[in-house]
């Protein structure tokens, strides 16, 4: 069975790709020459899974999203106490390139606008390194979080960097406001390099994902940055990730993120899923004009606004093995499986459900022994007597896993004695059969023969 996501994706990117509004950033040449047709949506779950769709294997500079990494490594080289004497965490209201800082302290109001950007790039790598150094280790840690080598783009560098005037007489505002430590010129020159380097969607869901996973990359298991610095970073991101039009943003799409000039945008959802958006029309705060719309469209269908608190706990999919002869499993019999969906399901649940099916009743390839481990079975139960409740997206899930494997000839039976899933959705010919208890559904499967005989581990 092939996973539905993808295709969700694929129609969310379809349902926005008309929108013509907004231009790319046109303050240096390579940015405005973006071939404004490109389009790409990509997810990571906080296990590691990973679905993009659209150009997601396109290049482009990752621009003022580099800023949130930034600033989880000045805090893990200097302390939070130290950073917050030399950057706020207030939103400034204000435009990302706006000449000002903070009345008194003469600190940048937040890391998120290019002055605080630049004062936290400053901050990257032991007190006195080079720019070198500094942008090293930058590029060290943003190739860990992708899971891949990346690299400077520099033809974006030599280009940001001709004109970079205003970034430079920010630069000179914090050297005299005793922001800076080091050259004004060394300290800009080096943001603007770290705005260059280049990833894909891809690279910006597993670094979103990281964030979301408590600072723990999602595929290699490592721990990148430290809950507390995440939180700190998560938290300015809510605030301030989308510049000026940060209110909108956290009450249609609720999920803390961060744009780029090339027309990235990342949203990290704590506990679930990072995700990333690329088009290059801007609007005129500077968000990707379509980026945005796919998130809210994400945000609205699948329940990711932060504050959605209507359904509460964590799931967990067990797999089971009933047998139609009745006694132990014997080669060549056939076997029923039981997928046991339990708990509160969200997005998450309904995806790990999805995977499992995905992978139990798909075909391998050599590559993976566990693919196609039900490949033959001509029946399947979905238990739903452990399942609390299960949200809108975790419903359109379900259904569409029912009607993909009903048309790959499997008969389904769904156990839900409390009605929690909504069938009527379902074409009447696709529909399956639902009864109240375990012995019902292996009744209706196999008759009196059909025989629990094994249980899978569990996997959250």
């Amino acid at each position: 069975m092939k996973s539905p996501i993808p295709d969700y994706l694929a129609d969310v990117l379809d349902a926005v790709r008309g929108i013509e509004d907004g231009a790319p950033a046109d303050y240096i040449d390579v940015l405005a020459r973006a071939d404004v047709s490109r389009l790409a949506v990509a997810l990571a779950t906080v296990d590691g899974e990973v679905y993009a769709v659209g150009d997601h294997d396109v290049e482009f500079s990752i621009q003022s999203i580099s800023k949130p990494f930034a600033y989880a490594l000045a805090i893990e080289d200097n302390g939070l106490d130290r950073v917050l004497e030399r950057v706020g965490v207030e939103p400034s209201g204000n435009a990302f390139n706006e000449l000002s800082l903070e009345a008194g302290s003469h600190r940048p109001m937040n890391p998120m606008i290019n002055a605080g950007a630049i004062a936290t790039h400053a901050l990257v790598a032991t007190p006195g390194a080079s720019r070198e150094a500094r942008i090293t280790r930058f590029v060290d840690v943003m190739s860990r979080l992708a899971g891949r080598p990346l690299s400077v783009d520099e033809a974006v560098f030599d280009a940001e960097l001709r004109d970079g005037n205003r970034n430079m007489g920010l630069g000179y505002m914090l050297k005299a406001g005793g922001m800076l430590d080091c050259d004004p010129g060394e300290a800009v020159s080096g943001y603007i390099r770290q705005c260059s380097v280049n990833v894909n969607v891809r690279d910006l869901a597993l670094m979103a994902a990281t964030l979301a996973n408590a600072g723990q990359q999602p595929q290699t298991g490592e721990p990148i940055f430290p809950a507390s610095s995440v939180r700190q970073v998560l938290s300015v991101m809510t605030s301030c990730g989308m510049y000026d039009a940060a209110g909108d943003w956290i009450t249609t799409v609720g999920i803390p993120a961060k744009s780029g000039v090339a027309g990235g945008i990342i949203g990290a959802l704590p506990g679930q899923l990072g995700l990333a958006v690329f088009s290059p029309r801007l609007d005129g705060h500077g968000n990707s004009v379509r980026g945005v719309a796919v998130c809210e469209r994400l945000s609205r269908d699948m329940g990711l606004h932060m504050m959605d608190v209507s359904q509460i706990g964590r799931s967990l999919v067990h797999v089971l093995e009933a047998t139609l002869g009745g006694g132990a499993r014997q080669d060549g019999e056939d076997v029923v499986p039981i997928y046991e969906l339990r708990g509160a399901v969200r997005f998450g649940g309904a995806e790990l459900l999805t995977r499992h099916l995905a992978r139990d009743f798909g075909t391998s390839e050599g590559q993976d022994d566990g693919i196609g481990t039900y490949a033959g079975a001509r029946a399947v139960i979905l238990s739903l007597r452990h399942t609390h409740s299960l949200s809108d997206v975790a419903q359109r899930v379900l259904r569409e896993n029912i009607r993909r494997l009903h048309d790959d000839g499997r008969d389904v039976v769904v156990i839900d004695p409390s009605g929690v899933l909504d069938l009527a959705p379902i074409e009447a010919d696709k529909r399956p059969v639902a009864v109240d208890d375990d012995e019902a559904a292996r009744h209706h499967v196999g008759g009196t023969h059909c025989r629990l005989v094994s249980s899978r581990e569990p996997a959250d």
